[in-house]
């Protein structure tokens, strides 16, 4: 339930280079005290003071997901207006699907759930670790998706697919990519009819695995889900 919502937050908590701060913005957001924020995690108030003044270490990604988990928590049981505004707000017609892994996944493994083919020339990691998917509608990322809008497609961690349909050939989604200051770990294009050499070179250059596979949108999305 408005996961699309827990994982915007989390994108800007985790992405951010004052977490502390970014979590106490989305606490008043809500009208949440900090007390009660600390209520419901079970920890001291001053715990929460800690992190949002920068005086504790950023926290985890699970920490993150217990913080946002309370909030919304909370906001459903004072009736969930603020949901319902915040919600409204949010544009999500370019992700087709989007999720979080229960456990680190290597390239390796990302490849074959998902029949896809290495493009890039180099070698690569097929170790390197990866947390996250998100499968978008190109066309409508890059007609309708301002820099700020990207930041959706990042969920909990930039390490992470993002996983490209309604490709030609290639160039534009990476030249997006190469633009935007977050970038992923991996990108696939979805039944690409084409792919561009300067694509590769691209994604070479932004130590980023590129990737093609034949399967469908909705099959992908099926797979990751069934595999999470």
């Amino acid at each position: 339930m408005h996961q699309t919502l827990k994982e915007k937050i989390a994108g800007e908590i985790t992405l951010s280079n004052e977490a502390g701060s970014t979590i106490r913005k989305w606490r008043n957001l809500f009208a949440i005290s900090q007390k009660e924020l600390a209520l419901t995690l079970e920890v001291s108030p001053s715990v929460i003071s800690d992190y949002e003044a920068g005086r504790r270490q950023s926290p985890g990604i699970a920490t993150v997901r217990k913080i946002i988990d309370a909030l919304i928590d909370i906001e459903l049981a004072r009736g969930g207006e603020n949901l319902k505004r915040f919600e409204d707000e949010e544009d999500t017609s370019a992700i087709i699907s989007i999720g979080e892994f229960s456990s680190a996944w290597s390239v390796e493994r990302f490849i074959e759930i998902t029949d896809s083919e290495c493009l890039n020339t180099e070698s690569v990691d097929m170790g390197r670790q990866i947390f996250g998917y998100t499968i978008i509608d190109s066309i409508k990322a890059i007609t309708s998706y301002t820099s700020n809008d990207y930041m959706k497609v990042y969920g909990w961690s930039t390490e992470r697919a993002l996983l490209f349909s309604g490709v030609h050939y290639g160039r534009s989604p990476m030249i997006a990519v190469r633009a935007h200051p977050m970038k992923p770990a991996i990108v696939v294009y979805i039944r690409p009819e084409n792919v561009d050499d300067l694509a590769v070179r691209l994604a070479e250059l932004e130590h980023i695995v590129l990737l093609r596979t034949d399967v469908k949108p909705d099959e992908l999305a099926k797979r990751l889900e069934a595999h999470r």
